[in-house]
């Protein structure tokens, strides 16, 4: 190989690596989504809007100074959802124990900040269809007992991923498993 087909392919190698750096910044994605949201809000003059998305993106920041150590995330999309529905859990967890307090103030604030964060969730599956994924799932795993919950819990992670919340997969696991 000549020295001009080594300097192409090392070209060629740095560019490749720069795209695939690249690609993680490339297309619409739900960070920079709460981004325009925090700017456009700030803008109007909404302090709750403004102050939820403050919270959200400092959770996604303390998310990915945690990501730090234990190497990358393959994919931004899936690290930003899983920093949502965790605040959304956070939330309703919140507003259930201040109704239980009798402090619907607070329970609605709770509420309103659920509202502000589910804009930028997907779109979460109807109870139908997130049963009939997750029978599928069952009948293909061949699962008949609590014991596989692990093993279907797995699979529905990996599938339907962010298009539901892992507490609600959970019951309707349970549920189809002791039936």
């Amino acid at each position: 190989m000549s020295l001009r087909h080594c300097r192409y392919a090392l070209w060629l190698a740095r560019s490749t690596l720069v795209s695939v750096k690249m690609q993680r910044y490339v297309g619409d994605m739900i960070r920079d989504d709460i981004k325009a949201a925090t700017i456009a809000a700030m803008k109007g003059g909404d302090k709750e809007t403004t102050g939820t998305l403050r919270l959200v993106s400092a959770a996604i920041k303390n998310r990915d100074i945690e990501a730090r150590t234990g190497g990358a995330p393959a994919d931004d999309d899936a690290l930003v959802t899983e920093v949502l529905q965790k605040m959304v859990k956070q939330r309703r967890e919140s507003a259930e124990l201040y109704r239980k307090g009798g402090r619907e103030d607070r329970a609605a604030t709770e509420e309103t900040e659920i509202a502000v964060i589910e804009r930028f969730l997907p779109q979460q599956l109807s109870d139908a269809d997130a049963e009939a994924k997750i029978r599928e799932i069952i009948a293909e795993t061949g699962a008949s007992s609590m014991k596989d919950m692990g093993r279907v819990m797995g699979l529905v992670k990996e599938r339907l991923g962010p298009s539901i919340e892992p507490a609600r997969a959970s019951a309707l696991v349970k549920a189809a498993l002791s039936a």
